[in-house]
């Protein structure tokens, strides 16, 4: 029996989708275990997310957690792609190279899992959905089972990209948030498409609206002078929300962009951040 050729057409692209998502997922998989970390999948409400976790951390009064960027959302501008797995996960590099030996990573719903674990996987959860409330629940969860993995009785939130908008989101509903950092994160979702032409995230909260809620927690926002997807103007119109005097850190690094050149230069910028002295409420 032949197949049509439109049906014949969609069984190779989506095969060949299958592998370039299998490869993204191994290319991850290679980056933890080169630095000796370990795979999980937590079950954390709507989502099943994934997580990397380093050797010989058994305890953390303090937990460090790293959250992913929006990853492979798009195949072009109006063809959402099938997994959000990262092509390259730089959130977990910069876990990996944390010099403070105390951070875990956590993927954004839908990234690395397969098969029975990805449900609830629609478009919508990485398209204009990406920051959706059960997005944040889900998040907030996962956390909640690595800190009691740890002992962790505070955590520090960093987030990549869109990953950002995750953890700003998540430290204005959490009592135990120590300090918020964010790396080209998307912190006013709103300023951001209307910026670029984008579409409006539909679903989605913006990290912005929650200024009064974030306003006691120490807050540090790294941002590449030429980075053209997040451009600086989004981080500076996320802190324009606080009041004077009470403005979160905006750093602004030259040089650098979306990608380049955070994780060869992160140590050094984690060296200059001062001691987290206790939960910000």
């Amino acid at each position: 029996m032949r197949l049509p050729a439109v049906l014949l057409a969609c069984a190779l692209i989506a095969g060949c989708a299958g592998t370039a998502v299998q490869e993204r997922r191994q290319a991850a998989a290679r980056v933890a275990q080169q630095a000796g970390w370990q795979g999980l999948e937590m079950d954390a409400g709507a989502f099943v997310l994934a997580a990397f976790v380093p050797p010989g951390l058994s305890r953390a009064g303090t937990l460090t957690v790293y959250i992913e960027g929006d990853g492979a959302a798009w195949v072009d501008a109006g063809t959402p792609s099938f997994d959000p797995t990262p092509r390259d996960p730089l959130a977990l590099r910069l876990a990996i190279g944390d010099p403070r030996r105390q951070a875990v990573y956590l993927a954004r719903p839908c990234q690395y899992v397969e098969g029975p674990s990805r449900r609830h996987c629609e478009a919508h959860y990485w398209t204009a959905g990406r920051f959706a409330p059960e997005v944040v629940a889900a998040s907030g969860l996962a956390i909640d089972r690595l800190k009691a993995r740890y002992g962790a009785t505070r955590i520090e939130l960093v987030g990549y990209s869109g990953g950002g908008a995750v953890a700003a989101l998540l430290a204005a509903r959490r009592p135990d948030v120590a300090r918020l950092i964010t790396v080209a994160g998307n912190l006013d979702t709103q300023s951001w498409t209307t910026d670029l032409g984008l579409s409006p995230l539909r679903g989605s909260l913006n990290p912005a609206d929650e200024w009064r809620a974030l306003s006691a927690i120490p807050q540090r926002h790294y941002v590449g002078a030429r980075d053209g997807v997040m451009p600086q103007g989004i981080a500076r119109s996320y802190a324009s929300r606080f009041p004077a005097g009470g403005k979160p850190e905006i750093v602004v690094v030259p040089d650098f962009d979306h990608r380049c050149c955070w994780e060869q230069a992160w140590p050094a910028l984690l060296d200059g951040l001062p001691r987290a002295s206790g939960a910000g409420r």
